[in-house]
């Protein structure tokens, strides 16, 4: 019996020591912040971001490198653009279910917009959060996203595929370079609207994936060269047999699209058409007065 005992005191402790050595992973509340930060930053740059984020001593803290940036960019992004150093942070602030994705960026971060990473990071599958995105100096901001995705695993104890990192980054970078072409405001929505087509038209093949591409740059009336057609496709194609959350991308599309109908039938929706109309109504008498 007391050699029972023995074996079940060292079991009992063996449990208990790998339960404090293992990381617990629980939903992340609201009200939960974590602090990314790139790993390059002085200590001075940590503490000036800590106090531009208004962070708390007990908020929880994760790194992300240069090595990871690579790993996830590597593919899209010559070496030269991502650099040597991990630099742009990020402070993630949960809030409560159904709320969705805010981002902010300071006017430090010079490549990616807070509508790029708030889509990358739909496409990720990130959900529920405020998310301000900044550095010490002018960066592009590469390393915010990884560090985001990252930081979400480890809160939320939800594990992000390497196949859905890697299509997430590549969108922020697809996005990016349509941005240069025809803005960056365009450029979100026709990238946000091509990924709910694709969700809720399912495409079985790279030509229907184009077919789409093609019908919703018309829509916005942009020229797209063969070359960009085809980059696109290409983008989009991949992205489509991506396991990503397909179902969540069309349920966001029907539900805007839902808000957006109710509005419109509701009082306030037929007040604002019918002050467009009469708004027209006097612009035509206006213009029509000119030739009296």
């Amino acid at each position: 019996m007391k050699l029972f005992k023995r074996y079940l005191t060292a079991a009992l402790a063996l449990v208990m020591v790998a339960a404090v050595a293992a990381p617990v992973f629980a939903d992340a509340a609201e009200g939960d912040v974590i602090l990314s930060f790139g790993q390059d930053l002085t200590k001075a740059q940590r503490e000036d971001l800590r106090k531009r984020f208004n962070a708390g001593e007990t908020d929880q803290v994760i790194e992300v490198t240069n090595a990871e940036e690579h790993k996830y960019l590597g593919d899209f992004l010559p070496a030269a653009k991502i650099g040597s150093k991990a630099i742009s942070s990020a402070k993630i602030e949960y809030t409560k279910a159904g709320s969705g994705i805010r981002v902010e960026t300071s006017d430090r971060i010079r490549y990616i917009t807070d509508d790029m990473y708030r889509q990358a990071l739909e496409t990720a599958g990130v959900e529920d959060a405020d998310i301000t995105v900044d550095a010490p100096m002018n960066v592009s901001g590469t390393a915010a996203l990884t560090g985001i995705m990252k930081a979400y695993e480890e809160t939320s104890g939800k594990k992000i595929s390497e196949d859905v990192k890697k299509a997430a980054n590549e969108e922020m970078v697809v996005t990016s370079d349509l941005a240069d072409e025809v803005g960056a405001d365009k450029a979100t929505d026709v990238v946000k609207d091509i990924k709910e087509k694709i969700a809720t038209e399912a495409p079985k093949s790279r030509e229907e994936v184009q077919n789409i591409i093609i019908n919703v740059s018309n829509e916005y009336n942009l020229n797209l060269s063969e070359a960009q057609k085809e980059d696109l496709t290409d983008f989009f194609d991949r992205l489509r047999t991506t396991k990503i959350d397909w179902n969540g991308l069309a349920d966001k599309a029907k539900g805007a699209a839902n808000q957006a109908k109710d509005y419109l039938g509701s009082e306030e929706g037929q007040g604002f058409l019918m002050s467009i109309k009469a708004g027209f109504g006097r612009f035509i008498d206006w213009f029509a007065s000119l030739f009296r």
